[in-house]
């Protein structure tokens, strides 16, 4: 059983109060709010439903609700219904909310900060980019490509923050109306406007809208509690968010660290968590002081790191070290260098150096030999300043992992699939193409170049027809890759180098995505060569400190990182290299800004937009802070003369006891043998694309771990209508409300929407649509008032670490009052009848862990008219099977071993990453479409 300090077993008793927990660096946090979680759960009458954890990214959602879950069965037993408690972000939240309760929203994707930007570049007029003006006499408007991400900023910021309005220019309030139409009539939403509008949803006035009404009864009747970590970042309108769901007085438990505070540039501020206490009545204040990752050096000099910060920007606290980890003399370095080559040379020694360095995660554990991945390179800009490091790392053949998509362009793998779309169009030749491709060392059967040319010779001719799904980038990408046979096992050079590179090559598939879902539908030769232009001009700045990774690879490599994306992680290594002025603490920086957009006296606290050094010196307090026992800060002169000299966050480290200036003439002790901390990757997954790990371990590990995507499908977003339009009707059905076959064509122009197609599919597609849904009323109708759940949120937790989150197409209750689960297929060809019938009984094993009731039959409503339907009873046996075979692939993804099926087998058919495992049998080599 865990045992808690005072603190934090005081935080964990609190269930009824507003609570707010101060939570230092290293504190234990996750693990106290998974407790008083579990406690909640455990009162009477309280359900899952009732409870909503907001984190700020999903790794620490997931791995929240795995503590969360392994506490509850080990403290309560079976709880059922724990699918139904949200833990996730509040963007993630609020899009479940309005598309389980807002009909219109059905239908809306969600673009990622790279796609809205690709959105709003593209349609730079309709956007309201290029007629969006400035306070500056030399650029009136804002420029397409070079403005548009301040441009977006502005747009969110006009949404999430206390904005007087009327100081706002009318053409700038004009050019944020077009932004929207935009965004709506492209039925997308970005991260800013699902919050946005679930808030006006909260805000509303009932009698306006049902939705409204519908989502306030919701709010009012079923949150109890809610809990919002890293409550430091969150900003005005998530505030507000916040505010909507415990008005109605669900208890609210805020849990954060002013010191961190490092989102201000999003609209984060640092007095919300301050006067967190003002504003709400009775609100105990717990202080988690005790630091247990880092060693006593490390929390000491991050202390006086927070100290520098002013006191009224500050909540009382002394953060104290709970000894997990031992300080030693010459763990913390403080070095400066004559230049940046003897820098990043000192630092490859180094990492080179503590590599079998032996390391106790735990006090009093075994030791084990630290390894490339326990050692992190943290960077105020990965873009800027990692440049020298990263060829530093390769020409020594140190593994290294770039986080997110920055600096993926950068690598010799990339240059050359960046050449494909180059000689594409015509930028380089075909002999410049193959001397990119054998510098990256990329050519396992060079005698096969000249079959992978032919491939964009294909590609090249434009006038195959009217389709655009034939000149589809990513079905090239992947059919180059398979010409040249390049798999994992045949990319050339030391063990673990097919692993990098399938990482990096996986990224890069990402890229094309992002690319595809704006301009899918744009004529062939315009599409390559805005692709091919957009790679060089404009994917690095696109990109350039991008937070997302593609996949959920740990690769055995060091870690280079912003100090951003390393919130949240710990490593026993730590390296923080150009600490410059200027640099770290960051130099404002002049040219158009966000107020020369918005004036800035119409937004509250502006500074925070701008950074100040109280911001930086919270962001080197993260960084510290990273570090469990090894920490180096490292100085050379920049490349001119604003970075010529030391940062004062290097110089008042350097002061600091536990620091030293010269390494310690002290050998490192004697080595042991490297062994990576296998962390177990924190996997959601749906119900669909759990067919993936069962069906093809290999096949999930292209997908998941590496991020590899598969080609658009012309006709994508046809299924999902067709089940929109019928969650509707059923909805309706559980609200008393009958919907009939007159209103087909009503639903499906609500829900249908299928954005790839070309404009003669568009039509076929709409006309399919509206007659598979009268259809299903003439079939089905009698059965509709039977509803029990529609769209009913199920999940089965298959392993540590491993969970299946999806929803059941409808559950009702049959005249024989047996109840059964339906499964809608759009398409008879949508999925062997194999497949689904093991895909209903996961199902049925995620509704009896959601409701503790078994269902009798599943069946499968095929809404072709050429489909079959069937109609089963839920097999014991196979259900056992199942719930074994799910457990058994957990483990797969466990133990990170995800192989290949034997031979060339049925699966592989309908596999479109088949290209990356084996060699196709020659009777299926015409797989490239038309």
């Amino acid at each position: 059983m865990t045992t808690y300090t005072a603190a934090q077993a005081e935080a964990i008793a609190c269930l009824d109060e507003p609570l707010q927990i101060i939570a230092c660096a290293g504190s234990g946090k996750t693990q106290v709010i998974s407790q008083r979680i579990a406690r909640i759960l455990a009162q009477p009458g309280v359900e899952p439903r009732h409870v909503i954890a907001f984190t700020f990214t999903e790794k620490a959602a997931a791995e929240l609700k795995e503590r969360i879950l392994q506490l509850v069965e080990e403290e309560n037993g079976t709880v059922v219904g724990l699918a139904e408690m949200y833990v996730g972000t509040m963007h993630g939240y609020c899009l479940d909310l309005l598309q389980r309760l807002v009909p219109d929203t059905f239908k809306f994707s969600v673009l990622t900060e790279i796609t809205t930007r690709l959105l709003v570049d593209r349609n730079s007029r309709k956007s309201g980019l290029t007629t969006c003006p400035t306070s500056l006499a030399s650029t009136p408007h804002l420029r397409r490509y070079i403005h548009s991400r301040l441009y977006m900023q502005a747009m969110s910021v006009l949404r999430e923050d206390v904005v007087d309005e009327a100081q706002v220019p009318a053409d700038v309030r004009a050019s944020q109306g077009d932004y929207l139409k935009l965004l709506y009539a492209h039925a997308s939403f970005d991260f800013t406007e699902m919050i946005n509008l679930a808030v006006q949803m909260l805000e509303g006035d009932p009698g306006e809208n049902p939705a409204i009404a519908t989502v306030q009864d919701h709010i009012r009747g079923d949150i109890r509690y809610v809990v919002v970590d890293e409550y430091q970042d969150v900003n005005p309108l998530q505030e507000q968010l916040v505010r909507g769901l415990v008005r109605h007085g669900a208890n609210l438990c805020v849990v954060g660290d002013d010191d961190q505070t490092i989102y201000q540039w999003r609209g984060s501020q640092v007095s919300n968590i301050v006067t967190f206490a003002d504003r709400y009545d009775d609100v105990r204040q717990v202080t988690l002081a005790d630091n247990f990752r880092s060693s006593d050096g490390i929390v000491e000099l991050a202390r006086s790191v927070a100290e520098r910060i002013p006191d009224d920007e500050r909540l009382t606290k002394t953060m104290v070290s709970a000894g997990s980890q031992q300080w030693e003399r010459g763990d913390l370095l403080a070095l400066t260098f004559d230049q940046e080559p003897d820098e990043v040379t000192w630092i490859c020694d180094r990492i080179e150096a503590l590599r079998g360095v032996p390391f106790r995660a735990v006090p009093h554990g075994e030791p084990r030999g630290l390894s490339w991945s326990d050692c992190a390179v943290l960077y105020r800009s990965v873009a800027n300043d990692a440049g020298p490091l990263v060829a530093e790392l390769r020409r020594r053949g140190i593994p290294y992992v770039v986080k997110g998509l920055n600096h993926l362009f950068d690598s010799p793998e990339i240059q050359a699939v960046v050449g494909i779309f180059r000689a594409m169009i015509g930028e380089v030749s075909d002999d410049d193409l193959r001397g990119l491709w054998e510098d990256a060392d990329l050519l396992p059967q060079p005698e096969r170049w000249t079959r992978a040319l032919t491939v964009l010779e294909e590609g090249r001719d434009f006038d195959r027809g009217k389709r655009w799904g034939v000149y589809n980038i990513q079905r090239l990408y992947l059919d180059f890759l398979e010409t040249l046979e390049l798999r994992e096992e045949t990319i050339p050079g030391a063990p673990g180098r097919g692993e990098l590179v399938f990482y990096q090559l996986g990224k890069f598939s990402q890229a094309i995505s992002d690319f595809e879902q704006i301009y899918f539908n744009t004529s062939p030769a315009a599409k390559y060569d805005a692709f091919a232009k957009w790679l060089t001009h404009q994917a690095p700045d696109y990109y350039a400190d991008s937070d997302a990774d593609a996949g959920y690879a740990v690769p055995d490599a060091v870690t280079i990182a912003t100090v951003h994306q390393s919130k949240g992680m710990q490593w026993p290594a730590v390296f923080i290299p150009c600490l410059r002025r200027n640099r770290f603490p960051a130099k404002r920086h002049g040219g158009v800004g966000l107020f020369h957009v918005i004036p800035e006296s119409a937004v509250d606290q502006p500074d925070r937009y701008k950074g100040t050094v109280e911001d930086e010196t919270r962001l080197f307090y993260v960084a510290v802070t990273r570090a469990q026992k090894h920490l180096a800060l490292t100085y050379s002169p920049g490349p001119n003369q604003l970075y010529r000299n030391r940062s004062p966050l290097f110089d008042h480290c350097a002061a600091q006891t536990p620091v030293s200036t010269k390494p310690s003439l002290k050998p490192l002790p004697d080595r042991i043998t490297p062994t990576a901390a296998h962390e177990v990757p924190q996997v959601t997954i749906s119900f669909s694309e759990l067919k993936y790990l069962l069906e093809c371990p290999y096949s999930f590990k292209l997908r998941f771990l590496y991020g590899f995507n598969p080609p658009i499908h012309e006709a994508l977003g046809f299924g999902k209508g067709l089940h929109d339009a019928l969650a509707e009707v059923h909805k309706a059905a559980l609200a008393g409300e009958a919907l009939g076959p007159e209103h087909a064509s009503e639903l499906v122009d609500r829900h249908l929407h299928v954005p790839f197609a070309y404009p003669d599919l568009q039509a076929n597609l709409r006309a399919a649509a509206i007659k598979a849904i009268r259809r299903y009323f003439r079939m089905h109708g009698d059965e509709i008032a039977r509803t029990i759940h529609s769209e009913k949120q199920i999940q089965v937790h298959v392993a540590p670490g491993i969970t299946v989150d999806g929803r059941i197409d409808l559950i009702r209750r049959l005249d024989t009052d047996e109840l059964a689960i339906v499964d809608f297929k759009s398409s008879e060809r949508s999925q062997d009848e194999e497949v689904t019938r093991d895909q209903l009984h996961v199902y049925a094993v995620g509704y009896e862990e959601l409701t503790g009731e078994d269902a009798d039959l599943v069946e499968v409503l095929n809404l072709d008219e050429a489909g079959k339907n069937t109609r089963e009873e839920v097999e014991d046996s196979l259900l056992e099977q199942i719930k074994e075979r799910i457990r058994e692939a957990g483990e797969k993804v466990r133990a990170n071993h995800l192989p290949r099926l034997g031979d060339w087998q049925h699966e592989c058919d309908s596999c479109d990453l088949a290209a990356l495992c084996r060699d196709r049998p020659e009777s299926r080599q015409s797989r490239r479409s038309g």
